[in-house]
């Protein structure tokens, strides 16, 4: 009687044993979980807080990009239901990023919070919304966002590059960004090494200039000018000097930059700690072709906007300074000169330590030789040959030396042409001039030595300050 009696509860008990194991192989608990959640969530009053991406000068929020990196280092991104699966800054990274519109949880001293990645449907502005619980707000809120910053710094710093670009919206802003990647770094820039010590002091003396710039009552910035031929390292010098300060890099586009007006609102959307970049800025200032005008140029450098921001630093390329109105080139504007030269002994030792991992070579005394010659390339072009014949250290340095010997016997060949042509001028014409050419320039000739005589008769009459100064003398 008794077991018969237990039999309906043992079934019972098997199904429900049956039901819950197969409840846990699908996603029921989990919803069930998340129904008791949002229901608990419901008896607290919650406090928000929006985190935009940009202000409302349209300058990047840098709390917001601070707030990106933390919240997609929590593992509960993990458990949100739409994550994206991105390459980090290595090959083989594989970082994971909050969708838009999702939400994840953090905890911070027993308090629950939640962050949601928001994105306007109509603006497509960004943002991320904290909420937290009004009775916890006052106990967490500025620990929470201080323990943020200081997690942030513990993170590897991620440079970026930054472009310019049309925007259909003017919410977007302006400016792209890409990490910045490049590897030069102030040891494998080839240049003169006493130039690259006084560039490389000169940053690291601005980097910790912050109370003197206020003592003086300026703007902590600094400009640079880097001029040289195409191809003597202006661009790697650039990234050597954006790894060396830490900073993001803006290069400023003019071609894409409408008029004055926009280049102001492009300077407005930088950040503080950045390396604002124009190359090239000689083409455009003597070819005129971008919209933006010369004073335009000058505010960008110097102007009242210019100091809407500290601790930057601006660098303007050039091939030549040489037609350059001096109004850019004055101090204030540009506060270091660097001149990038062509490659000379000391620049190639170190290309061939970069490029072919040899400080010593038995055709190194031959290399130097030649560059005592004259003969000079410029360091992209001895690089790339390093880079072609980097098997075979012996091969690349004797194809340096072919190019070298090249570039000088080019140079003598010029110089004998042009001295040919200047005395071809000079003498009488001869060889494949035929005669009638002859005739016609003997005849010229004889015209203007009459010219000239006559002219110099006539000189002294055509001197004014004679005829003024006799009078004067016989009174």
């Amino acid at each position: 009687m008794i077991l018969s009696d237990s039999i309906p509860f043992l079934l019972a008990f098997a199904a429900t044993f049956l039901i819950l194991r197969l409840l846990l192989k699908t996603s029921v608990i989990l919803i069930v979980r998340k129904w008791v959640r949002s229901l608990g969530d419901m008896c607290y009053v919650w406090q928000c807080y929006r985190v935009p991406q940009y202000n409302q000068l349209l300058q990047e929020n840098e709390l917001y990009r601070k707030l990106s990196a933390y919240i997609n280092s929590l593992a509960s991104v993990e458990d949100s239901d739409f994550a994206n699966l991105v390459t980090g800054s290595r090959s083989n990274d594989v970082v994971l990023s909050l969708d838009p519109n999702q939400t994840v949880f953090d905890s911070y001293l027993g308090a629950r919070v939640a962050w949601t990645n928001v994105v306007g449907e109509s603006d497509g502005r960004r943002c991320f919304v904290l909420r937290i619980r009004k009775k916890d707000k006052r106990r967490i809120l500025r620990p929470y966002l201080q323990h943020i910053l200081a997690k942030y710094e513990e993170f590897e710093k991620e440079l970026k590059l930054y472009i310019n670009c049309e925007s259909r919206r003017l919410s977007d802003g302006r400016w792209r960004s890409v990490p910045f990647t490049h590897q030069a770094t102030m040891e494998t820039v080839a240049m003169d090494s006493d130039l690259k010590s006084k560039v490389k002091s000169d940053l690291e003396l601005f980097l910790k200039s912050k109370q003197y710039y206020q003592r003086l009552g300026r703007v902590w910035k600094r400009s640079y000018l880097l001029h040289g031929a195409p191809g003597t390292g202006k661009s790697s010098f650039v990234a050597a000097m954006a790894k060396l300060l830490c900073y993001d890099v803006y290069d400023v586009d003019l071609s894409q930059v409408s008029d004055d007006a926009d280049l102001k609102l492009l300077l407005l959307q930088t950040t503080p700690r950045s390396l604002i970049l124009i190359e090239d800025l000689d083409r455009f200032l003597i070819d005129k072709s971008t919209t933006v005008s010369l004073p335009g140029v000058l505010n960008f450098m110097d102007g009242v906007l210019s100091c809407c921001g500290e601790e930057r630093v601006m660098v303007f390329t050039m091939n030549s300074p040489d037609q350059i109105d001096p109004t850019v080139l004055r101090p204030g504007r540009i506060d270091v000169h660097v001149q990038f030269g062509l490659c000379d002994f000391s620049s190639f030792k170190m290309l061939a330590d970069s490029h072919l991992g040899i400080k010593e070579h038995r055709l190194f005394p031959q290399v130097e030789e030649i560059f005592q010659t004259g003969a000079s390339l410029c360091p992209a072009e001895i690089g790339e040959i390093m880079t072609s014949n980097r098997n075979s250290a012996t091969r690349a340095l004797k194809s340096v030396i072919n190019a070298l010997q090249t570039n000088t016997a080019n140079k003598i060949r010029l110089t004998q042409s042009s001295s040919g042509r200047s005395t071809e001028e000079s003498a009488e014409p001869g060889g494949v001039i035929c005669r009638e050419s002859v005739h016609t320039v003997r005849e010229f000739r004889k015209l203007y030595g009459l010219l000239r005589r006559s002219g110099r008769k006539e000189e002294p009459l055509d001197l004014g300050s004679t005829d003024k100064d006799a009078p004067r003398n016989g009174s």
